[in-house]
């Protein structure tokens, strides 16, 4: 069952009509803390216009606050060091260090803080927030599935999340690029953004 509620195959008003949410829920709420080793915050993009290519950032740390009763509640952060990004070459996690792109002595953390919640139906959920690159913050609106919650070999209480978002790089400074002599650019402006996201409830004191 969904944090907000499974919806089913016959279930024809659930694409258009959030879905009730699961009183039995309500045992989630609470405060949690991202766990950045068994967590994504990854990215794809266009490269020379016939391939993707894949990166992550490797330290990051973020909250959630989840209300399973009223989901419109709930909220999250997430900060990550850019010094962290890695795509499989080192030239090319240098190059996007540098000055051309996330110019990471200057600004060595992006960004994100909620602003917005909403349950969709079944295991959807969309959240909107300011994120900030270069020091430019602009709105972000990610989709993300509810994976479901377990307590794992060491007593803690998880909850997971996977989602998508896309964004124009250019719209956060992230502007460099260079022109292909068969027409077109070496990186795409639309980036992937994709998040695998589980969370440990803490603990009250």
């Amino acid at each position: 069952m969904g944090i907000f509620g499974r919806k089913t195959d016959t279930d024809t008003d659930a694409a258009t009509t959030p879905a009730e949410v699961n009183p039995d829920l309500a045992a989630l709420t609470g405060e949690y803390t991202i766990d950045p080793a068994h967590s994504t915050i990854g990215f794809v993009a266009r490269h020379a216009m016939v391939t993707n290519v894949k990166g992550s950032f490797k330290d990051f740390e973020g909250a959630l606050h989840l209300d399973g009763s009223d989901p419109s509640k709930s909220t999250a952060t997430l900060d990550v060091k850019v010094e962290s990004i890695e795509t499989g070459s080192a030239d090319r996690d240098g190059h996007l260090k540098s000055a051309d792109f996330f110019k990471a002595d200057e600004f060595p953390t992006m960004t994100f803080r909620s602003t917005e919640a909403e349950a969709l139906g079944g295991d959807d959920y969309r959240i909107t927030g300011e994120l900030s690159i270069l020091g430019t913050t602009k709105p972000l609106t990610i989709d993300l599935e509810f994976n479901g919650s377990a307590t794992d070999p060491f007593g803690n209480q998880r909850v997971g999340f996977e989602g998508t978002a896309q964004i124009l790089r250019s719209e956060w400074g992230l502007s460099w690029n260079a022109a292909l002599e068969t027409g077109g650019v070496l990186v795409s402006d639309k980036i992937k953004l994709v998040f695998d996201i589980s969370a440990i409830k803490n603990v009250a004191a």
